[in-house]
């Protein structure tokens, strides 16, 4: 670690081993129970022996991370700590400092408020007066400063000034500074967007979505910026800031890139557009909203190339993939997925319908709106503008000689009679619904009006799913979890736990480059199938709620998703806060 770490009052030559401020984070850390008092002791006996700070000794020993280190000192000494890897960078921030400064003193500026013309600055020892003073004297700026993990701003000094996002982005900036470009009018707006450097500065934006495999990138206008997110393993993050004056410009520029209006500000807009990188090209919807700061912008990527995945890919196995697999190879009758939005249900029946896709049957699928192409298959796009709803375009596809039949979402009760009327006539459904497990799913149907002799005679199958992050390979790590945590697999899983409790391993990403420090890369379903038996239709005339219906299906051999999740967490896949943040009822 550098020595300029070392809390002010201590050297690494001094004897005492112990300084004020030393005994202040360590009994910060020992007040959070983030170290015991015979580790303390240890670490003091060490410090003595090896005739280095207490502070030299701890962070050696590995006792804590650096981070658990960081944010006690930076709590001792009165600064905010900030992790590095969570941080939004500002370009114009950036701007302040070149990369030769920022590497001499281990720190990075990543925010810039220019109505305060306050620089915020990470710095590995935010106590360096003189380098603070060197910053006030080379930017102008009030330097307000931060806490962060010296080796983290190093990586971040790499990224951020030579390959990232942010100095991409930096570089267009500061050509529309050249150019002059600050404020707009209606006259030079139209130019300005055509300009390369804003061009430049959504090219990168896309481009930074595709290589991150983000799923939506929002632009947000904020009092005083704009912020960029990506929804990359379905969760947010803030990967950029742009100054406010370049917001007209950027937000003109993709609306043009949609075929929208760009004098029209007081309605929402919808468009779509392609966008080639390299050999990936993606399809991108974008939706505007107007909102007290300006009009807020999300673009949706939907892979072109690629291939559908398989059900094993998405993470169905055992006996719910074989009960599925059994419910989509009969001729007729109606398979249900459920989950709320994002929960990857367009995805599954994309699955099972490139499974199902020849040339002997003829697919028909009513979407709202087409997500993928998937060839062979005769796609629609409902039009609610042109009177073509899910209810109008299923009973047009009755008159088409259909074989398969997709359904993009059962919304209401004409929708509900259209579907159970297609099956009982010879045809295979499938739909989506939001409820939140697939025992819900029967209940819902008889609040939309549905007859319960009709269901019990038509329904094959339901799904509920959900989306779990994957653990990153990459800087995957095993644990022992405590006893606590194993009785609650236990409880949870029953016969389904093999593993003895002495032999049970959980795995955790530790975060890194490939993962953007997440801990996490990529992700699979959890999934509950419940096959309509005998029974579960017996139930279905009786109209059973849901806890009975789920009961039944348990008894029968269903394995829930919590289970499902809970099996992936035992093999190593996902982590217990992930299912429990997807999966908790």
């Amino acid at each position: 670690m550098d020595g300029q770490t070392m809390p002010i009052g201590q050297t690494a030559g001094s004897t005492d081993g112990q300084s004020v401020q030393e005994r202040s984070v360590t009994q910060i850390l020992l007040e959070e129970k983030l170290i015991t008092q015979d580790q303390y002791n240890k670490l003091r006996t060490e410090s003595l022996n090896s005739n280095v700070s207490i502070d030299r000794a701890l962070l050696d020993s590995q006792v804590v991370t650096e981070g658990r280190y960081y944010e006690a000192r930076a709590k001792l000494i009165g600064i905010p700590y900030v992790s590095i890897a969570a941080l939004p960078f500002s370009p114009e921030a950036l701007s302040f400092v070149p990369k030769a400064v920022a590497e001499r003193f281990i720190i990075i500026p990543f925010a810039y408020d220019k109505e305060r013309n306050t620089l915020s600055v990470a710095m590995s020892d935010p106590l360096d007066l003189e380098t603070v003073n060197f910053l006030k004297q080379k930017t102008g700026a009030i330097i307000s400063t931060f806490q962060a993990i010296p080796a983290d701003i190093k990586t971040a000094i790499q990224n951020q000034y030579t390959f990232g996002l942010v100095g991409e982005v930096k570089e267009a900036l500061a050509e529309t500074e050249q150019i002059g470009v600050k404020t707009f009018d209606k006259r030079s707006l139209a130019q300005v967007i055509k300009e390369a450097p804003i061009a430049k500065i959504v090219s990168t934006i896309l481009e930074y979505a595709i290589k991150s495999k983000a799923s939506d990138v929002h632009l947000e206008p904020q009092e005083d910026r704009v912020r960029v997110r990506y929804r990359i393993d379905g969760i947010l993050y803030e990967r950029l800031s742009l100054p406010y004056q370049v917001r007209e410009a950027v937000i003109s520029r993709i609306k043009i890139l949609s075929d929208m209006k760009i004098d029209e500000h007081r309605i929402p807009q919808d468009g779509r557009f392609n966008f080639k990188f390299g050999d990936e090209e993606v399809d991108l919807r974008v939706s505007t909203l107007p909102t007290s700061f300006g009009e807020k912008i999300v673009m949706r990527l939907l892979k072109k190339s690629g291939g559908v995945p398989t059900l094993p890919e998405l993470g169905l196995r055992g006996t719910a993939l074989r009960n599925l697999e059994a419910s989509i190879l009969r001729p007729h009758g109606i398979i249900i997925v459920c989950g709320p939005t994002g929960s990857g249900k367009t995805t599954t029946l994309y699955s099972v319908l490139s499974k199902l896709n020849t040339t002997r049957v003829n697919i028909l699928t009513l979407e709202d709106p087409v997500e993928y192409q998937i060839a062979g298959t005769n796609q629609v796009q409902i039009n609610p503008d042109v009177g073509l709803t899910f209810a109008t375009g299923l009973r047009a596809f009755l008159r088409q000689d259909p074989n398969i039949i997709l359904v993009g979402e059962i919304r209401d009760k004409e929708t509900t009679d259209l579907a159970i009327q297609a099956s009982l006539t010879g045809h295979l459904v499938f739909s989506t619904l939001h409820t939140s497990s697939a025992s819900g799913a029967l209940p819902r149907l008889f609040d939309m009006g549905a007859e319960t002799f009709l269901l019990a005679s038509t329904m094959n199958a339901i799904v509920g799913q959900r989306i779990a992050r994957r653990i990153c390979n990459h800087c995957r790590r095993e644990s022992k979890p405590p006893r606590e945590l194993v009785n609650e697999l236990r409880k949870t899983l029953g016969e389904l736990m093999t593993t003895p409790d002495d032999d049970v391993k959980l795995y955790k990403g530790e975060g890194c480059d490939y993962c953007g420090h997440s801990g996490y890369s990529g992700r699979i379903g959890i999934f509950e199938v419940l096959p309509v038996s005998e029974s579960v239709a017996k139930l279905v005339l009786t109209k059973s709620d849901a806890s009975g219906i789920e009961k039944q299906a348990r008894s029968e051999g269903m394995i829930t998703m919590k289970q499902d999740g809970y099996l992936k967490v035992l093999e190593g896949i996902s982590t217990i806060d992930e299912i429990l943040r997807v999966a908790q009822e």
